[in-house]
């Protein structure tokens, strides 16, 4: 069986591309395929990019064009496609006899979920906010069409799930993400908070760290992205911006962090899993993937995405910070291991394979 893999883009190692991982450890003859790729962030197997590549350090205006890009790929000698998208990865074009299934973190935020917001928040500049409804509207259209070329989908979370029916009325599966919760350790609480981000608009990140700047917390920022100098200018003295680091750095940031702040809405949120196997609670906004993730004793969920309501949920958490139980929440992490998510990703894999063939094997064949 010949495996491609489809993944929106390879520009840094963040949530969707440690999935892109985890999946290649499962097929490992497996080819990917790539709208923009870093040469070296995957030196162990081939990869082939778009034409607009030599393009990718403008990679988030180039939206329009994927399309284009994405059915260019030609997938033509192989028997299982799984495309990874939050992009529009899954519009590739795949022969009849192969399998397409699509591990979906979300239908793509800008064109469903948060247009609104990126139509009158997010998008800077008149020239922008003028072109965005004409290729949304195209695009959604695209989208929509393109769900009709995947066989199976299958969800991150039962948050995306929902999304994916109210999106494309299509029905899936949930798998949650990997996350290597063996390699976390817990060590003695200092008081600080952690963020573990991308630095971009609508993880709202910008009312945390004003937040914590007018009340003197002492917060860690890991990541980078667009929204650095917005942030920065929000930021008082007890706010260090720690940009990227290594995976040893990161480990020892949440082992010794006092708890993890979450405050905008998560497709998943696979940094809030990391930090309950380091043995830290979270504090998170409650929508999406904090209300599968902060069961009761592992954190605190707070209603709003505004200043006073983390407030209130910083308080509680001082209040309360003595109670929560390291190893309590590190087991609750382990739920979400890369053991857990290899079986169920196997099983809908082959499940869907095998339903496959016996569809093909008791269709009628056409006279001539």
């Amino acid at each position: 069986m010949r495996v491609a893999i489809v993944h929106y883009w390879l520009l840094g190692a963040r949530g969707g591309e440690r999935v892109v991982e985890a999946i290649c450890r499962l097929f490992p003859q497996a080819d990917i395929f790539t709208l923009f790729y870093e040469p070296d962030l995957i030196r162990s197997r081939k990869v082939y990019a778009s034409f607009l590549n030599p393009l990718r350090k403008f990679h988030r205006g180039l939206l329009p064009l994927m399309p284009l890009a994405l059915e260019s790929f030609d997938l033509r000698d192989y028997d299982l496609v799984i495309s990874s998208e939050s992009g529009p990865a899954k519009g590739v074009l795949t022969p009849s006899a192969a399998r397409h299934i699509c591990y979906c973190h979300t239908p793509m935020r800008y064109l469903w979920e948060l247009y609104p917001a990126y139509r009158n928040e997010f998008t800077s500049g008149p020239l922008s906010r003028a072109l965005l409804p004409v290729f949304a509207h195209y695009l959604r259209t695209w989208d929509v069409a393109t769900s009709y070329r995947v066989d199976s989908f299958l969800a991150n979370s039962r948050n995306v799930r929902r999304r994916i029916w109210k999106t494309y009325r299509r029905r899936s599966t949930v798998c949650y993400p990997p996350v290597a919760v063996e390699s976390f350790y817990s060590k003695t609480s200092m008081d600080y908070f952690l963020i573990v981000s991308e630095l971009v608009a609508y993880k709202r990140l910008d009312y945390a760290v004003r937040l914590c700047a007018e009340k003197g917390y002492a917060l860690k920022v890991v990541g980078d992205g667009p929204a650095y100098r917005l942030l920065k200018r929000l930021a008082g003295h007890t706010v260090e911006f720690c940009g990227r680091v290594s995976d040893s750095d990161l480990r020892s940031l949440y082992a010794s962090a006092a708890a993890f702040l979450m405050p905008g809405e998560e497709d998943f949120g696979i940094g809030m899993v990391e930090a309950l196997a380091s043995g830290k609670p979270v504090i998170a906004l409650g929508r999406g993937g904090a209300r599968e993730i902060v069961t009761e004793g592992c954190g605190i969920l707070f209603p709003q995405p505004t200043q006073e309501c983390l407030g209130d949920a910083m308080r509680r958490f001082e209040h309360f910070r003595d109670q929560f139980d390291p190893s309590h929440l590190q087991q609750r992490a382990a739920e979400f291991s890369e053991d857990r998510f290899r079986t169920l990703f196997l099983q809908a894999v082959f499940r869907q394979k095998a339903l496959s063939n016996v569809c093909l094997e008791a269709a009628p064949v056409p006279s001539i």
